[in-house]
Formats: C-alpha cells, structure tokens, sequence
C-alpha cells in the first residue's frame, strides 16, 4: 500500500473543521451572544463580606460549620449562574463572597439569608410604622396581604394541595448596612416561655405576659432580643414592617422540606409561584395543622411561612390540606423573586447566622484598563512568534498564521457560547491562559516540522516524508497536549477564585489545539506539499534542502542523476 492511499481527502477535513466553525458563529448569531461575559475583574461586581455568628447567639464559630457555610453560599451564588466567583474564609469568623454580572442587593439576599424555614400557628397579628428611617432600604417594600390555604383540583389521582399567600414571597429583603443602634425594644419574656415539643405547638396559647410584650413590639423585629427559637413563640414582622405578628412555637420544620421549585402558577393561577413539597412526616404535620387552623377564628385560622424570622407569607386556612405540597404565591412575586427564593431553599440552611461587615463594589474602569493591558500582552506576543515563525519557516510561517487564526476563532465562540449556557467569565487569569496557548498550538506545529526535518534528512521526499513525519508527530503532540491538560484538570480542582479560570482556559484552548492541529493544520500542510512551490522545496517555501539540513532534496537529488546519465550517453553516441 502506498503512502498517497493512506493520505485520506485532506480537502474534506478542512471543510468538516470550517463547518463546525460555521456552526459555532451560526449558535452564536441565533442566541444574539457576541461578547463573553467578563469576570469581576473586568467587568466590575460586588464583594461582600459576611461575619458569622452561632444561630443560638452563644459560642464560637467551629472552623467545620464555617466551611460548610462557605459550600452553601457557593452553591448559591453559582446558581445564579455566576461565573468567576469566589467565596472565601477569612479571620476565623468571616466569609468573603466576590461575584461579577449580579446585582447588589440580589447577592445579599443570596448570601445572607440562613434560610430557616419554619411553619408557625399565627396567634395576633396587628399593623404597625415601622421605627427604621425612610431610607432603610431593609424593609422598603408594600405590605404583604393575607391570602387562603386551599386544596386545588386536579387530574391526577392524588390531588395536588397549595397554601397560596399573597405576598412578596421572595424570602427575607436584602439586608442593609446598619447606619445606626436599633431602635430599643421591650424584651421578650424568653425565660418564661417554656419549650414546646412539635406535636403540642398547634396548641399553645399565648400567656399575658407575652400577650403584654407583644403589645409594645414594634418593627423592625431586633434579632439580638427576639431570638427566633424553634421550639419557642416568636415576634416577627412582614417584609414591608408594616405588620407585625404573635406566632406560636414551630409546628412543622423546614428540615420535612424535600423540593423547592420556581414556576408559573397552573390552572387559571396568575403569576410565579414557589412550590414546596415535604416529606411523609412533614405532610402528616401540614394535614394535622391546617385541620386545627380551619376551627379557629381570625387572624388565629392562618399560619405563618417564616423565612428567617420573617413572615413571607401567612394564609388563611379553611380545611386541612392533605398531600404535603404548599405554594408560596401572589402579591408582587416576579420571576427573579420566585427563582431566588426557590434557590436558597432547594441549596438548605445555612450552620450559621451572618451579619454583613462591608459590601464594596469594583468598578468595571480599572478592569478595562486591565484589560487592555492583557490584550497588549497578546498582542505582543503574538507578534513575536509570528515573526520568528516568518524568519524561521518562512512560507510555512503561513501555516502557523492560519493555525492560530482559526484557533483563535474557535477558542473566541467556545468562550461566547460557555458563557451564555454555563456562565463562564473570562477574567484576566483566563486571558493569561489564552496568551498561552498560542505558544501551545505554536509547538504542536514545531513538533511536526521537526518530524519532517528527519523523515527527509533519511531520504524521503516531501509528500512522502509529510506523511510518516505526521504518523511520527502526532503521537508526540497528544502526549504534550495530554500532560497540558492533565495539569490544568488537577489545579482547576485544587484551586480556588481567578486560578480556576485560568486552569479552565488552558484546558479549553488544550483540547482546541488537538482540533486544530488534526483537522486543520495537518491537512492544510498535505495540500500544500502537493504544490510546485511547496513540493518543489522553492527557497522561499521553508521546505528548501537548506532549511531542511539536507544537500539537496531527495526527490531533486535522484532527478539531477538521471540527466547526467542521460547527458553522459548522448556524448557518447557522438563520438
């Protein structure tokens, strides 16, 4: 078999490898994504810092429940779909959460909340002015309105049960810096109330002491006096802090919390909603509760969906819900709010509670100007190896250019594309990482042509030595490609913050060369050898005998042969 059967149709694998180009821009152009997301070094962002405190208010903070927070709130920022983000510990008690393309006060309610979830009977409930000043922006927001509990109908042979609550349903506001003491509240009679196992709850009753400091209670509610404890009553106030409200120990605990999902309500239902499912026990407990609720009178027929010592919703119950599903719903909950709140409780509670020490923002100026100093980098680099490839190569210097041509494209759309789907933001460290793989895809093509460079120094022509020098590379190059990849899979999992975008982007462009280098450059350099100014070893082609450490080409040199011999016996036949 010869060596031209085995060449295959290096023709059609430059047109397969401008296909999948093709296809690439042609997704970009259909999802209207031109320009990757940039990380919070370019782009600017927002850096909270949170300082962590035991739920109880007593102890320390053990180094496990801190990591174990810091897993959470990364959870949660990446569910935003938040690329380059870092959350960090510091100083024993304090976490660090660094995130680009979100907005300020939707990364605090990320962050901050600790997503206790907790049931509670509604015993008082009454309207209050809030003692925050009007700038507050902690509790800005309208009222949240009573709704009903009710069974839907449905079609399916379990019918499906939501507890509906026209409120903000958002979970707890964003928390704002304090600028001042809170305002001095009555102290709630802790010591007197006694500890109320879950199955008596529903039938506590408030005693005349608590019935007192409730009457003095304002809002907003001040965590250090009126500690939310499960098995114990709780002052709490509404979103808005217009409305504050005497609730009974926990009767069902977010811990029977299975799922928790954002959607559009069904069945003539208008608007998003947050559908929450619990658990066998929890659903017995939901059935049990309601059925009491539904006895009662107003406001004492509702319960309390409390998020965080806040109310976000209190439904009126009429009967008891069976089934174990509930629905949070109605008033201004939009999309964001629905997903948001939906977020924080699907990735759990929190071990600990946090207040916000400091919350700065980047500004997305001193990024530009990092970035165009990255860029410069480049530029610069790319230059050098162009011009050593020109002096060196000369016309196969052409080969190189391409090469990194459509490496670049390819690398450029894989980013555009990975941001929009997976929420990946090139950061500097990422721009490091691609101003390294030019000098990637630059060695591939040097680890070919110095296979070349032998195959032809032990006789072989070029087509031919084209050929076994690519049988004899490749190998070479995967290997390369291999341990590039390898190191930067290892430090994208040990790593934190901006290494992992860089070791993201080396890993990306490493797979991208291998593409290149089989679908493009390999084949281009066949085509190429086939030509009289290539094939022929033209002193300017780069596959001159000189360039190629030879006296003369191996196909030239047997050619130059048979005309002397020729020659030679024309002289004789004269004489």
């Amino acid at each position: 078999m010869t060596v031209a059967s085995k060449v295959g149709h290096p023709l059609r694998t430059l047109v397969a490898c401008f296909i999948v180009i093709a296809v690439l821009y042609g997704v970009m152009a259909v999802t209207k994504s031109w320009t990757p997301r940039l990380g919070l070094d370019l782009s600017g962002g927002t850096t909270i810092t949170l300082t962590a405190r035991n739920i109880s208010g007593k102890g320390g903070v053990s180094a496990t429940s801190l990591d174990q927070a810091r897993t959470i709130i990364q959870q949660r920022v990446d569910g935003l779909g938040v690329g380059e983000s870092q959350v960090t510990t510091a100083g024993g008690n304090q976490i660090i959460v660094s995130a680009p393309n979100v907005q300020r006060d939707e990364l605090i309610q990320q962050v901050g909340q600790t997503a206790e979830l907790r049931f509670r009977a509604v015993y008082d409930q009454q309207q209050t002015t809030p003692t925050s000043k009007p700038g507050d922006n902690s509790k800005a927001g309208s009222p949240s309105d009573s709704g009903t509990a009710s069974a839907e109908p449905s079609s399916s042979p379990s019918p499906r049960s939501t507890a509906t609550a026209k409120s903000k349903g958002n979970g707890r506001p964003a928390p704002a810096l304090p600028t001042e003491p809170p305002a001095p509240a009555a102290p709630f009679p802790t010591d007197k109330t006694k500890a109320v196992p879950a199955d008596q709850a529903i039938n506590w009753q408030p005693s005349s002491d608590v019935q007192s400091a409730f009457a003095s209670f304002t809002c907003p509610r001040d965590t250090d006096t009126y500690t939310d404890v499960a098995d114990k009553p709780l002052f709490a106030c509404d979103e808005a802090g217009t409305t504050k409200y005497l609730l009974g120990p926990t009767v069902i605990s977010g811990n029977e919390l299975t799922s928790a999902s954002a959607g559009l309500g069904q069945q003539g239902s208008i608007g998003w909603q947050v559908d929450l499912g619990l658990n066998g026990k929890g659903a017995s407990q939901f059935q049990n509760v309601t059925g009491v609720l539904a006895t009662r009178q107003s406001p004492q027929n509702q319960f309390a969906i409390v998020l965080d010592g806040t109310v976000v919703s209190a439904p009126y119950v009429d009967k008891a819900i069976p089934g174990g599903q509930a629905t949070i719903s109605g008033g201004d909950m939009n999309q964001q709010r629905a997903q948001n709140l939906a977020n924080v409780l699907r990735y759990g509670q929190l071990p600990l509670a946090f207040e916000i020490s400091s919350v700065d923002t980047v500004s997305a100026s001193l990024g530009g100007e990092q970035l165009q100093a990255g860029l410069i980098a480049g530029a610069v680099g790319m230059a050098l190896v162009l011009i050593f490839c020109f002096l060196y190569y000369r016309g196969l210097g052409l080969v190189v250019i391409a090469s990194l041509a459509v490496a670049f494209g390819t690398t450029y759309a894989s980013m555009v594309l990975l941001g929009a789907a997976v929420g990946f933001a090139l950061s500097l460290a990422g721009i490091a990482g691609a101003i390294v793989a030019i000098g990637v895809t630059a060695d591939s093509f040097v680890i070919y042509f110095a296979r070349i460079r032998d195959e032809v120094g032990e006789g072989r022509t070029i087509r031919t030595a084209v050929e076994t020098g690519w049988r004899r590379a490749r190998q070479t190059i995967l290997v390369a490609d291999a341990v590039s990849f390898l190191s930067a899979l290892i430090l994208f999992i040990v790593a934190i913050g901006s290494v992992r975008g860089f070791a993201f982007t080396l890993g990306l462009t490493t797979i991208i060369d291998v593409v290149v280098v089989f679908l493009f450059t390999k084949p281009l350099v066949t085509l190429l050898s086939r030509t009289k100014f290539f094939g022929g070893g033209h002193k300017l082609s780069g596959l001159d005998a000189r360039h190629l450490g030879v006296q003369a080409l191996p196909g030239n040199r047997r050619r130059v042969r048979a005309a002397s011999a020729t020659a030679g016996r024309s002289t004789g036949s004269d004489a």
